[in-house]
């Protein structure tokens, strides 16, 4: 059986979920399925509850012991569980689990950064080291659904906060998956026109960071994307929450000599 890992973002977990678990539901018929989300909308709106206002420098978020300890609150806590939930009730049997564990996800903390003369420390912030998938495997070779979010942890027991979007990708790297399907609330990449992209090429990629209709959150997806292709992974989907199976509307992400 084939092996998906599909990454879901915090945009989208505000939503109603019926259909994209039904998707979930027959993907996981024909293929062993880890689901990987984030929660950066409502980690922020936590913090803005809290009166505290996270620090974003060159698009990554400084993690103080506040923003951390609201990590585990709202992403380990609330939607993790919560997503579990929602699983069961489509008939998917899964299990929550965070990159700290079993040691899924190390990390290391990462280094102070100098962003204009300035030195830059991002506090509880990791940078991706290894993955160790083996509790992860035993989970899917029992029929369970892994749910997966940060935050990751160093080879003292530290707890740090690192990317989901970088969790699934080198989770798909370590357990040798067959599929990448990166969930956007857009159903897929749209050209400067607003129509949707069937299959997108790196080439064509780069042309629309540099023409400016692929920016932000989608850069982001088609980078991981890209990276996915260059490791081996065979099939990278940008789709919507509801076509994971069909892949309806969604953009497929080839090789360069596919192009």
């Amino acid at each position: 059986m084939k092996r998906t890992v599909v990454k879901i973002g915090g945009a989208l977990l505000g939503q109603p979920l019926d259909a994209f678990f039904e998707a979930l539901a027959v993907l996981q018929q024909a293929s062993e399925v880890v689901l990987v989300h984030g929660g950066g909308p409502q980690t922020t709106a936590m913090a803005e509850r809290l009166g505290h206002t996270p620090t974003i420098v060159e698009g990554r978020r400084v993690t103080t012991d506040l923003d951390l300890d609201i990590v585990k609150w709202i992403i380990r806590g609330q939607l993790n569980v919560e997503l579990v939930a929602k699983a069961s009730q489509a008939g998917i049997r899964s299990l929550g689990m965070s990159g700290a564990d079993a040691g899924l996800i190390q990390v290391s903390k990462r280094p102070l950064w100098t962003v204009d003369g300035k030195t830059v420390d991002f506090g509880h912030v990791g940078d991706f080291k290894h993955a160790d998938p083996t509790a992860l495997l035993a989970l899917l070779q029992s029929g369970i659904m892994p749910v997966v979010c940060p935050p990751g942890i160093d080879q003292n027991g530290s707890l740090f906060n690192i990317n989901a979007d970088t969790v699934a990708l080198e989770i798909a790297t370590a357990i040798q998956a067959d599929e990448l399907i990166l969930v956007t609330e857009s159903g897929g990449v749209l050209n400067e026109d607003k129509t949707p992209i069937r299959r997108l090429s790196l080439a064509q990629s780069r042309e629309g960071v540099s023409k400016g209709w692929i920016a932000g959150g989608m850069k982001v997806k088609t980078d991981i994307g890209f990276s996915a292709l260059s490791r081996g992974i065979s099939s990278v989907w940008i789709s919507g929450p509801a076509s994971l199976a069909s892949k309806a509307g969604g953009t497929q992400l080839i090789e360069v000599s596919h192009a």
